[in-house]
């Protein structure tokens, strides 16, 4: 085994039986912001054999108070999340397999991105991408690890399809809302504690320690000294997801074209074809204020104050607006229907 594993495995419970059992599991990391730059960095230093993970996002100077993997420099090049952390985790540990996935994750693409997974770390910051995760995960009896942290605030939680309930069982909605980090803010000790938790419950799952397995919702105030376990107990009868087996979240033919990011004055539109980012270069440069670009993104500042961030599988950002149809007026006018 290699050397740099070696405090690693005189840990008893993990050894060298349990190294290797790492070094042959595969993992999803749902969201590289602050929850999933820890995670990420938890299991390639750890040596899981293959660390994939999807964002659909870039890196803002906003970012760089709490998501561990990113610097200036990314900030100043564009760079997604994606592909920036894994510039970082590649020079962590070269030994084992990282897939860097620039998307958005949607009903179409969960089963190919769960495609040979062992464990799916949640890293999302949204209730929306969390039940199509929970959805999936417990359709195809792959577990998961729950995270969630704002404020001074954070939750945790392994669910694994047959042994604990799902994440339905204890929110029936989705529609909900709730309060993000890009509301009421966060300090980051918060986000390393979550993920921290999620990666030990991984680690845990990873090596066959089942009976270490922490069946309890966690949560805890860091600023107010407060901390509290809910026992896991057992699922709800009628949940849609791990009892009627309907799975809500994969029903939808397609989902909705345009969504709102909460709390980021931002709205995505999807579904559109392909983007050629040089073409839309040449196109936007007469009209845009100011544009930016590189391999992976184009960013135009429009001359309604708003910004378009193009992406070549098709999506575009427009920012500066919260309101849909102002939105989608933006994209009619300078993308086409």
């Amino acid at each position: 085994m290699d050397e740099r594993y070696s405090r690693q495995m005189l840990f008893a419970p993990i050894g060298e039986t349990g190294q290797r059992k790492l070094s042959e599991s595969a993992v999803l990391i749902i969201g590289m912001g602050a929850l999933g730059t820890v995670l990420a960095n938890h299991m390639v230093r750890a040596g899981v054999g293959l660390v994939r993970f999807v964002d659909r996002d870039y890196v803002e100077r906003s970012n760089l108070q709490r998501q561990m993997l990113y610097d200036e420099e990314d900030v100043e090049h564009g760079y997604p999340k994606a592909v920036a952390a894994e510039r970082k985790l590649r020079k962590i540990n070269s030994d084992i397999k990282i897939e860097a996935i620039v998307a958005d994750v949607t009903v179409q693409n969960i089963d190919a991105l769960l495609m040979d997974i062992d464990l799916v770390l949640d890293g999302t910051d949204n209730f929306q991408t969390r039940f199509l995760l929970n959805d999936a995960c417990f359709r195809s009896g792959i577990p998961f690890t729950y995270g969630g942290a704002v404020s001074s605030r954070g939750m945790s939680a392994i669910l694994v399809p047959g042994a604990t309930p799902c994440l339905r069982c204890f929110i029936q909605s989705a529609d909900a809302g709730g309060q993000t980090c890009d509301m009421i803010g966060v300090i980051s000790p918060v986000v390393d504690i979550v993920a921290s938790y999620q990666a030990v419950e991984a680690l845990k799952y990873l090596v066959g320690a089942a009976d270490k397995r922490r069946n309890s919702l966690m949560t805890f105030d860091l600023w107010q000294n407060h901390s509290f376990e809910m026992k896991l107990g057992e699922p709800a009868k009628q949940c849609p997801c791990c009892q009627l087996k309907q799975y809500p979240a994969l029903q939808a033919a397609e989902q909705d074209a345009a969504v709102s990011l909460c709390g980021r004055s931002t709205v995505q539109i999807s579904g559109g074809a392909p983007l050629n980012l040089e073409q839309w270069r040449q196109r936007l440069e007469p009209i845009a204020v100011e544009l930016t670009h590189n391999a992976y993104l184009l960013k135009a500042e429009l001359p309604e104050g708003e910004r378009l961030v193009l992406f070549p599988d098709g999506r575009v950002l427009v920012q500066g607006t919260e309101d849909m149809v102002r939105a989608k007026t933006l994209y009619a006018r300078y993308i086409g229907n």
